[in-house]
């Protein structure tokens, strides 16, 4: 097995950040094979980082590359200067610019995405884009419908800032919000939990900027209740557009007891579109960790299965 390098891009405007560009990381994980010309791009979810993709990438490497970005404001990426700017747009452009640059690296790659909650939605956004589209699309736990309860639960939470006085500490605390991944034994959560972490003046700090919350709260804490609910609305829809355009063989994955990606969002999105696949994970919430080996084989399956011949 080969490790991951860590890696950085520059992206966003300059002139935003004083004059010096912003730097997008990530992790390259290689493949195994030297002539591979397979390339996976994993996003994360809201308030997670890269190296949750490290399982699934070790199961790649023998056929594939993996790249696992840390999305802007999360893990070794810059933050940004407008707290406001954290939100999908912002992050589609980023990622808009790492595809071009893999490719432009190694022209004739063929690329699948796979994308964890926000990083689902993000794929939403590139996929619906004929020039960006990736072959395969992996969509995990999240759809055009995100359920109200779940926004109000991470908003329990997210932008924080706790600080802790041991690794330990700050562990138990991630794996009492994370309760929806599901089982894990100790050194799995472990393995999640560490790279969530920063040490810093003494104490362990979580790895992303605490404004990364500011859009979701300003929605949720919004005086006029019956606009926020619009935008929501607005915002489904403009997502069930961007779905509907979708070419690209997408296959989805859900936790029988996700509280974000309802199971009749999940069966509309089967019968529309790009018509997912559906797969669920019974004891398993928002969101499948992509840990647990029924649902790595389900995403190498559909990843490196043999191609179709579309019809469209």
């Amino acid at each position: 097995m080969q490790v991951p390098s860590l890696k950085f891009l520059p992206v966003g405007d300059p002139a935003a950040v004083g004059g010096a560009a912003r730097r997008l990381a990530y992790w390259d994980w290689p493949s195994l094979n030297d002539q591979a010309k397979h390339t996976v791009v994993c996003v994360h979810g809201l308030s997670r980082q890269g190296r949750d993709f490290d399982t699934l990438a070790q199961s790649l490497q023998p056929t594939s590359r993996v790249v696992a970005v840390d999305v802007a404001g999360r893990g070794h990426s810059d933050w940004l200067a407008d707290p406001m700017a954290y939100q999908v747009p912002t992050y589609v452009a980023d990622l808009a610019a790492l595809i071009l640059a893999l490719r432009a690296e190694s022209p004739g790659i063929t690329m699948d995405w796979v994308g964890t909650s926000m990083g689902g939605l993000i794929g939403l956004a590139i996929a619906a884009q004929p020039a960006l589209a990736p072959r395969r699309l992996v969509l995990n736990d999240v759809g055009p419908v995100i359920q109200w309860a779940a926004l109000q639960r991470i908003g329990t939470y997210l932008g924080k800032n706790p600080q802790f006085e041991s690794e330990q500490a700050a562990c138990d605390y991630l794996a009492s919000i994370s309760t929806g991944f599901g089982p894990h034994t100790a050194a799995q959560w472990h393995a999640l939990c560490v790279p969530m972490l920063r040490h810093q003046e003494g104490k362990w700090r979580l790895h992303y900027d605490p404004a990364i919350a500011q859009p979701l709260l300003a929605l949720l804490n919004s005086s006029d209740e019956e606009a926020a609910l619009r935008s929501v609305k607005e915002g489904e829809n403009a997502l069930w557009r961007l779905y509907d355009a979708i070419t690209s063989e997408t296959l989805l994955l859900r936790g029988a007891e996700s509280d974000l990606l309802s199971h009749e969002t999940a069966l509309l999105m089967s019968r529309r579109g790009p018509m997912a696949e559906c797969i669920e994970f019974a004891g398993v919430g928002h969101a499948p960790t992509l840990i647990a080996d029924e649902q790595v084989n389900a995403v190498r399956r559909f990843l490196l299965k043999p191609s179709r011949v579309s019809s469209r």
